[in-house]
């Protein structure tokens, strides 16, 4: 199983080794900074500083204006981001909508599905139209940096993840906010009943999405782990962004830096909000590796969350294959369609 993870990871090979930088000028736009202006403090303090206010006020650093431009032609729902970012094309969000036959009279439900990293447009589609056809409603996002909002210089979503430490955080709070926002039209739409699927690097979204929004109350969470920087630090699938980390930044200041986009230091406040939740987790997940998957678990259990855990005997790539990506859908499926 580990060899054919590996086989699968190699197959990428236009992976960029990018230099590490601070990114200092993506947090301008951050509540936080225009409450805490850099005065004399090195990079990496003015960003711990950063975080350890985020984290104080998180409901305002991930608060937005809700769009006013939704746009469905077809089955592509359209609208600006309320995250303003230099890259035009990524200012967009695209949608890929997948609406169910309501019986007069019934519930309307609906699901936001977040992809996994570098996934592309039409991953995932499958799943929305299986969902569909059992009475769930699906709106697949392009998370930032992905498919239809790629900037034209890069390959891959490169600036979702990367070694730019604030852009990263500018991206993840992007992507929450734009789950978000996709809530919003859904409630617009009628839907009475909100349900969430997360993949990989879309589980993390998904996550901090939740936790900060009470109208999400089913929750799926493809691929579990705790610190954003211990995966990024220790996953197979971004050694090539820690060899620019590394040289530079020590695990213990990446996670200072990536606080606020860590799900462990909101997994309480998820709690309290009484969700429904699946965690599905891969035996042999070199990326998200098993033992972070394991402490997700047990701190649900500690705080007796109303949850369900599936282990699969598989790896991160390797549920994408068959036949474990039909078991997982199938795990998805049901249970969404059991909860929502």
């Amino acid at each position: 199983m580990y060899d054919w993870e590996n086989r699968l990871c190699s197959g990428a090979t236009n992976r960029v080794v990018r230099p590490f930088d601070w990114g200092l000028e993506w947090t301008r736009d951050w509540p936080v900074t225009r409450q805490n202006p850099q005065n004399g403090h090195d990079s990496h303090a003015y960003l711990q500083l950063l975080n350890r206010a985020a984290l104080e006020s998180s409901d305002q650093f991930f608060a937005y204006e809700s769009p006013t431009d939704f746009e469905l032609t077809g089955n592509l729902l359209r609208f600006t981001s309320a995250v303003e970012t230099p890259h035009p094309e990524n200012n967009r969000v695209h949608g890929q909508w997948f609406p169910a036959k309501h019986k007069p009279g019934s519930r309307r439900v609906a699901t936001v599905v977040v992809p996994h990293w570098n996934a592309s447009a039409t991953q995932h589609n499958s799943l929305c139209v299986g969902l569909a056809k059992l009475g769930i409603s699906a709106l697949r996002l392009s998370p930032p940096y992905h498919d239809y909002r790629m900037p034209a210089e890069l390959e891959r979503a490169d600036y979702a993840v990367s070694s730019n430490i604030a852009r990263t955080i500018d991206a993840t709070r992007q992507a929450v906010i734009d789950t978000r926002s996709a809530v919003d039209w859904l409630v617009s739409e009628g839907y009475q009943r909100i349900g969430i699927v997360g993949t990989s690097l879309g589980s993390c979204y998904a996550f901090l999405a939740s936790a900060h929004d009470p109208r999400i109350s089913v929750n799926v969470f493809n691929h579990c782990s705790t610190y954003f920087a211990d995966v990024v630090w220790e996953g197979l699938s971004s050694q090539h962004i820690r060899q620019s980390l590394e040289p530079e930044v020590t695990l213990e200041q990446l996670r200072d830096a990536w606080m606020v986009i860590s799900p462990p230091h909101y997994i309480e406040r998820y709690a309290k909000l009484k969700k429904k939740s699946l965690f599905i987790y891969a035996r042999y997940d070199t990326t998200f590796p098993l033992r972070f998957s394991e402490q997700v678990i047990a701190k649900a259990r500690e705080l007796k969350m109303d949850y369900k855990a599936v282990v699969l005997p598989c790896g991160h790539y390797t549920l994408g294959e068959t036949p474990f990506k039909f078991l997982d859908g199938f795990h998805v499926c049901s249970y969404l369609k059991r909860n929502l």
